[in-house]
């Protein structure tokens, strides 16, 4: 007899291009308001790629864009979709203090739930910036209201990662729930197997066969993320960044689209909330861990 199809997590992180850590160089933060926004387009995309396959999902949205877009927040709630926060300004959470964590977790929580009428329960940290040296956000999470955090990529990595974290839900500050993105384990490794600039890099074949290993060996249900201006061909290109950041942000972004096809027809699909917080999980409950 199969076992049952497990359902993973699809999550979108809500920002426009010209917010993404690796332009923090090149683009003032005073200047965000004159560039051209396009993520409003960009996730009305989504919402039809998510509705003509009966998905939902959860949306990590900054408190500065839905600010400038309510009407897009209210459609996200409004199709079936969880609303989660990205925070506000999309700062690194490893560079803040607790007290401006505080703040911009607070903000952007009220924010997104004055807009939508809901519940905000998750949080996800810009560029997964909770690690080893600021774990005393997922107190000042639980303490603001949330539930669940999704801010710990266990990878090696030369901007974010916590290689040696639990791979899958544990409990951590505050009770607060950590859902890691999700990593295949090889060997004595963790390798990037659910989302962002290695799904745009790698074969899609590759990406499927990890995603479809960590659900028949782990047991788990996987998190995927990508961000909406990652189906945009049609960006502005940022003049003068190193070749390094012109190649992770622009990689492939033309097969992306296609590839999100398959990838919501090649498996089951929900929402954070219900595969971790909310549904009694009969086909397969995932494992909750305590942190070490």
């Amino acid at each position: 007899m199969l076992a049952p199809q497990i359902t993973n997590a699809l999550t979108i992180d809500v920002e426009d291009y010209f917010q993404v850590s690796a332009f923090a160089p090149y683009i003032r933060r005073e200047d965000w308001d004159a560039r051209e926004c396009r993520v409003e387009r960009n996730v009305g995309r989504i919402l039809e790629m998510l509705a003509e396959r009966d998905v939902r999902a959860t949306f990590f949205t900054l408190g500065w864009i839905a600010e400038r877009y309510p009407a897009m927040v209210r459609a996200i709630v409004d199709q079936g979709h969880e609303l989660a926060s990205h925070g506000y300004g999309h700062q690194r959470a490893s560079d803040l203090s607790e007290a401006d964590f505080r703040s911009d977790v607070e903000r952007a929580k009220k924010i997104l739930e004055d807009l939508a009428g809901t519940e905000v329960r998750g949080y996800r940290a810009p560029s997964f910036s909770i690690g080893a040296r600021n774990l005393w956000a997922f107190d000042v999470l639980a303490r603001a209201g949330y539930r669940y955090s999704s801010s710990i990529y266990p990878i090696q990595h030369d901007h974010y990662g916590m290689p040696d974290s639990p791979r899958f839900a544990y409990r951590v500050g505050g009770g607060l729930l950590e859902v890691p993105v999700t990593t295949l384990r090889w060997g004595s490794r963790n390798l990037p197997s659910s989302g962002g600039g290695y799904f745009r890099l790698l074969p899609y074949a590759v990406s499927r066969w990890m995603l479809r290993r960590v659900n028949r060996l782990d047991r788990e249900p996987a998190v995927f993320y990508f961000h909406p201006w990652e189906i945009d061909a049609g960006q502005p290109r940022i003049p003068g960044i190193d070749a390094k950041t012109r190649f992770r942000h622009y990689v492939n972004i033309p097969r992306m689209p296609n590839r999100l096809h398959q990838l919501l027809g090649d498996f089951r699909w929900g929402r954070m909330d219900d595969i971790f917080l909310d549904r009694a999980r009969a086909e397969h409950p995932p494992s909750v861990r305590s942190a070490v």
